[in-house]
C-alpha cells in the first residue's frame, strides 16, 4: 500500500469509515467527512477501494477492509490519533516531575535548586503546550464531525423501504 497516497481528504474519508465501523454510502461520507459534494466523496472512495482499504457490499455501501499504518499517526481502537499527542503526554510527565522537584525544594529548605532548573521547567511546559496544540489540531481534522450513533446502515434503510 502506498502510504503517501493516503493524505488530505482521502485520509479523512478513510478515518471516518474506520471510525464509523458500519457500511456507509456516498452521502453519509460527504456529510461525515465534511466534503463539498458527493462526487468528491465518490472519488476518494474509489481511491480507497483501488488501494484495497475498503470494499463495497451488495448494496453499494462501503466498509473498511483493513487498517493500515499512517505516517505520524497511531490507531487507538477505531480512532486515528496523531503521534504528537503521545509526545505531549511524555513531556507532561517530565513537567510533573520537574514541578514536584520545585515544590519539594520549597517545602524542604535544605534542597536547593539552581535558576537554570526553572528555565528547564519552562521549556518543558512550552513543549507540552506546543505538542498538545498541534496534536489536537490534527486530531480534530481527522475526527468525524457528524457521527450519528444510532444511524442505520444502508442495508437497514433498503429493508425499510421495501417493507
Amino acid at each position: 500500500m502506498a502510504n503517501d497516497e493516503l493524505e488530505g481528504n482521502t485520509l479523512i474519508v478513510y478515518a471516518y469509515i474506520v471510525h464509523i465501523a458500519k457500511p456507509v454510502g456516498t452521502r453519509e461520507v460527504t456529510r461525515g467527512a465534511n466534503l463539498s459534494s458527493t462526487s468528491v466523496a465518490h472519488r476518494h472512495l474509489q481511491k480507497l477501494e483501488d488501494l484495497g482499504l475498503i470494499e463495497k457490499n451488495n448494496y453499494g455501501d462501503c466498509i473498511f477492509k483493513e487498517k493500515t499504518s499512517i505516517n505520524g499517526h497511531v490507531w487507538v481502537g477505531r480512532n486515528l490519533v496523531p503521534q504528537l499527542m503521545f509526545y505531549s503526554f511524555f513531556f507532561l510527565g517530565a513537567f510533573a516531575a520537574e514541578t514536584t522537584i520545585i515544590l519539594l525544594s520549597i517545602l524542604i529548605i535544605e534542597v536547593g535548586i539552581q535558576v537554570s532548573f526553572f528555565f528547564l521547567t519552562d521549556m518543558t511546559a512550552t513543549a507540552v503546550t506546543l505538542f498538545l496544540i498541534e496534536g489536537l489540531q490534527l486530531y480534530r481534522k481527522l475526527t468525524p464531525r457528524h457521527v450519528e450513533r444510532g444511524d442505520e446502515s444502508g442495508e437497514q434503510r433498503i429493508l425499510k423501504k421495501n417493507i
